[in-house]
């Protein structure tokens, strides 16, 4: 069975704990890409990750795009939302449906 892990700084992330996720704090971690590797090849489903830690791995998290596991979605933090989590949202309606039926612009 997956689990779901939750990735970022730990004022983000640890009332996640709360709900029973495995939360794991980047704050003093040097190495968050190998962090990011190891959930990624672990028993982990779903991956949630801060919006600001999402855009230091970007290049990283691309790899996984095209996986069904793990899922790897950004949230935003206490400082407020950056805007990646609805491009990645839009990135994949288009992607399942082929045009931008979200936003429509």
């Amino acid at each position: 069975m997956y689990k779901v892990a939750v990735i970022g700084d730990k004022d983000n992330i640890y009332g996640f704990e709360l709900l029973g996720l495995d939360v794991f704090p980047t704050d003093n971690v040097e190495d968050k890409e190998k962090l990011m590797k190891k959930l990624c090849n672990g028993n982990y489903g779903i991956i949630y990750i801060t919006e600001a830690l999402a855009e230091e791995l970007s290049e990283l998290i691309e790899k996984y795009d095209d996986t069904t596991v793990p899922a790897v979605i950004p949230i935003p933090g206490v400082k407020g939302n950056t805007g990646m989590g609805m491009k990645s949202v839009k990135k994949s309606v288009e992607k399942a449906v082929g045009s931008d039926i979200i936003f429509n612009n």
